[in-house]
């Protein structure tokens, strides 16, 4: 017997259409009744999650109870659980995506659901097991955060700053995934003794966030200067020349999706976070989005 579930209410404003062009693709595979009925289920999911990740989960239940075999649906719930902190059934989720799209494009939350776990030795293991080379700019950075954290839950504080330096690591240059890393290297610098240099790398950070923000342009590259931190006026027209353009980013909705009938275990009715990813400005290349990793 399923654990009972009641669905969530569904605004009227809510439609499938507020999902991203490939979720809508993938639904096409179900009747267009359920397919308009999990979309919108998934479009709500991605409208409350950060506000009320709980109540984003209930309704990626609600659509993988319709479409359990739908790989975005798996995938949206292993992002929800991970977002509630059942870890157990994010990598369990995780895997079943993996094997339905044949995809490594989740490999970060998976390395970093492993340490949720408490498995650091496992979630290095998984990480290595894929070759670098095959997987996104993105990707990637998000492995090395990933890689980097469970480092440093083994204690190997040098090992987990030599994960990040990627060559994604460039202080000159900014991509959406920039700030992250940025950040994280300053973390493992200050887990080091090394303040001055963890201050320098956090102030490239709080940079090139603010240089992404500035522009509206998808793909365009942001080189970043160095500059004096009292130079208020050359930074202000620095932000200013990053980008005219007052669009906002596009914002790439995980779309949740469905409860798998080849799952070994029925799963709890939690609530639990889907995940938004505003896209940043990218060098001639799309980056799909990966959801952060707990470095």
């Amino acid at each position: 017997m399923r654990p009972r579930h009641d669905d969530p209410e569904l605004p009227d404003d809510v439609s499938a259409n507020d999902l991203d062009r490939i979720a809508r693709n993938e639904l096409k595979t179900l009747t267009k009744e359920n397919a308009e009925t999990v979309g919108r289920h998934l479009a709500m999911a991605a409208r409350v999650i950060d506000e009320n990740p709980q109540l984003a989960h209930l309704h990626v239940m609600s659509a993988a109870r319709r479409a359990g075999r739908i790989g975005v649906v798996r995938e949206s719930l292993a992002i929800t659980a991970y977002a509630t902190g059942d870890f157990a059934l994010a990598l369990r989720e995780l895997r079943t995506y993996r094997r339905i799209s044949g995809l490594n494009d989740q490999l970060p939350l998976m390395v970093d659901s492993e340490r949720g776990v408490g498995r650091p030795d496992r979630a290095l293991e998984l990480g290595r097991s894929v070759d670098r080379a095959t997987l996104s700019p993105s990707v990637q950075v998000g492995l090395a955060i990933a890689m980097s954290g469970a480092r440093l839950d083994l204690g190997e504080t040098d090992a987990a700053l030599v994960e990040l330096e990627i060559p994604q690591l460039n202080p000159n240059t900014a991509f959406s995934y920039s700030p992250e890393l940025f950040a994280a290297y300053a973390e493992v610098l200050t887990e080091l003794g090394r303040e001055s240099e963890a201050d320098e790398w956090l102030e490239r950070a709080s940079r090139a966030d603010a240089a992404l923000g500035a522009s509206g342009d998808d793909d365009e590259t942001i080189e970043i200067e160095e500059m004096e931190e009292d130079d208020d006026a050359a930074l202000a027209y620095f932000a200013a020349d990053a980008g005219d353009d007052d669009d906002a980013d596009d914002a790439v909705t995980e779309t949740m999706d469905t409860a798998d009938a080849e799952a070994d275990v029925e799963i709890n009715v939690t609530d639990a976070e889907a995940d938004t990813a505003a896209t940043a400005t990218q060098d001639d290349e799309t980056e799909p989005d990966a959801a952060s990793p707990k470095a």
